[in-house]
């Protein structure tokens, strides 16, 4: 099981000083953040790709450059996968209110991070999640 995965951490968030809701506090994982559920790693997702959109990362190339900057990931990559898997072009604008956009796109962000296709009833629980939880 990738590590990811054994967190309940879909998107490998690295450890900050952000606090989610549904954080394990503290993580026994010194790198990466915990949640209890996957729903919640998911929900988590959703929040900081909203976050990065508030701050012009708007597209799928602008949030994968901030999110796995090439200093340490085969971005182009990652880029080139997350938009094969969701079907939305690398410069198409999103936005983290439609959920027909973000679904897709958290869903192949969790495969490329964790090797297997994302289980979507845990992506739409995250969702449901991020929709009633507001940050």
């Amino acid at each position: 099981m990738s590590r990811g995965l054994s967190n309940c951490n879909p998107g490998n968030i690295r450890q900050s000083k952000t606090r989610y809701q549904g954080e394990v506090v503290p993580s026994r994982d010194k790198a990466f953040k915990q949640f209890q559920t996957m729903a919640w790693g998911y929900r988590a997702m959703f929040v900081l790709l909203d976050s990065y959109y508030r701050n012009g990362y708007t597209t799928i190339r602008k949030i994968i450059v901030r999110y796995a900057p090439p200093i340490k990931n085969h971005t182009e990559n990652y880029i080139r996968w997350v938009c094969e898997w969701s079907g939305i072009g690398a410069d198409t604008p999103l936005n983290p209110q439609r959920g027909e956009l973000m679904l897709p796109v958290v869903a192949a962000m969790s495969r490329v991070e964790n090797g297997i296709p994302a289980v979507l009833a845990d992506v739409q629980a995250g969702w449901n999640l991020y929709l009633t939880h507001k940050p």
